[in-house]
């Protein structure tokens, strides 16, 4: 099978960073599913574990982490699926990904594509709506609106760090459709203010401007809850200065410190969201995963959710790939990259 990998830690300007290889098939296990891989999208921990984790001597490391797809075969003991399923998924960090024709996925962390979306569509949203929907849900403990409750805005504020990447940009969605929090996304460039907007955010603000008198211009001078996606590190202080006492602060991002004891006096609480944890750890609950995606997949069906495609980079190949790479690596990306198709 066609298959996109490297075999040493490279700059992603070196042509060898990521090359196209030949592959066998895999076999599937006993909870596995055979997906024939239709469009994947482009995520920051493809950037980080290709430029930290070199495979083992004449192997290659086969990434990606978000795919939609076609179901081929079972494992034995497959209870969720079929052959010919269109499926949509964002891997385990442990197992080969997806910048292959063909890959193996537990069904416990797969759901049913929506039917609204063509595959290119729906390979841009499983990593960052899984992620989102457990920091929002899981780690911040976020209140779902009951569904007879109008959507006021205010509720509790929650200030989205960088809410137009990815995760962020999903997490808009997210927190506005389905929760009464008065949202308010960070965004310096006018094309990612719009995009921001677009996604349904109730104000937004400028986190390359000090976040303090922003907030308060637009009456939040204190917010219960923050998102922290990006560049934690460089915000903290800003963070410590507008969290309101016994609020709750979750990342995402690898700051190289994290000093949590100015919080102490606010009793604020602090979460870190990997949305491996489940099956790296293969969890009890690992089949939460399973049903997020088949409740967000019925969102975006009734027009509550949206794609978060904001790039087509053409075919899935080494040398598209490494342009995908490229922008991620440059901090200039908004929404979400997606490659679709191996060609002939």
């Amino acid at each position: 099978m066609k298959a996109i990998g490297y075999q040493a830690c490279l700059p992603i300007q070196d042509p060898s960073s990521l090359l196209d290889i030949e592959l066998p098939v895999p076999v599937p296990g006993p909870r596995d599913l055979l997906v024939e891989v239709e469009a994947i999208s482009v995520n920051p921990v493809d950037t980080k574990i290709r430029q930290r984790a070199t495979p083992p001597p004449g192997e290659y490391r086969v990434l990606g982490w978000d795919a939609s797809g076609r179901v081929r075969a079972v494992g034995a003991e497959v209870t969720l699926f079929k052959p010919g399923d269109e499926v949509w998924y964002a891997g385990a960090r442990d197992r080969p990904g997806s910048n292959a024709q063909w890959q193996l996925v537990d069904e416990r962390i797969v759901g049913h594509k929506p039917r609204s979306l063509a595959h290119g569509e729906a390979a841009a949203l499983p990593l960052t709506l899984v992620t989102a929907w457990e920091l929002l849900f899981d780690r911040l403990q976020v209140a779902r609106r009951a569904p007879d409750e109008t959507d006021s805005g205010e509720g509790d504020a929650l200030l989205i760090i960088g809410a137009g990447g990815g995760v962020g940009s999903i997490l808009t969605q997210l927190a506005r459709q389905l929760t009464s929090l008065t949202v308010i996304g960070t965004a310096a460039r006018p094309e990612t203010r719009q995009w921001v907007a677009d996604l349904g955010a109730h104000f937004i603000v400028d986190h390359g401007q000090p976040l303090a008198p922003q907030l308060a211009a637009i009456g939040h001078p204190q917010v219960r809850y923050i998102a922290g996606l990006t560049q934690t590190e460089q915000h903290l202080a800003a963070i410590i200065a507008v969290i309101a006492p016994q609020g709750r602060f979750a990342l995402i991002d690898d700051p190289r410190q994290l000093d949590v004891m100015p919080f102490k006096q606010k009793s604020v609480s602090i979460h870190w969201e990997f949305m491996f944890t489940r099956s790296l750890f293969a969890t009890p609950d690992l089949q939460v995963q399973h049903q997020i995606l088949e409740e967000a997949a019925d969102l975006v069906d009734q027009g509550q959710l949206r794609t978060t495609l904001a790039s087509h980079y053409g075919p899935i190949n080494a040398s598209n790939l490494r342009r995908a790479h490229a922008l991620i690596e440059s901090g200039q990306s908004r929404g979400k990259i997606i490659l679709e198709g191996f060609g002939a």
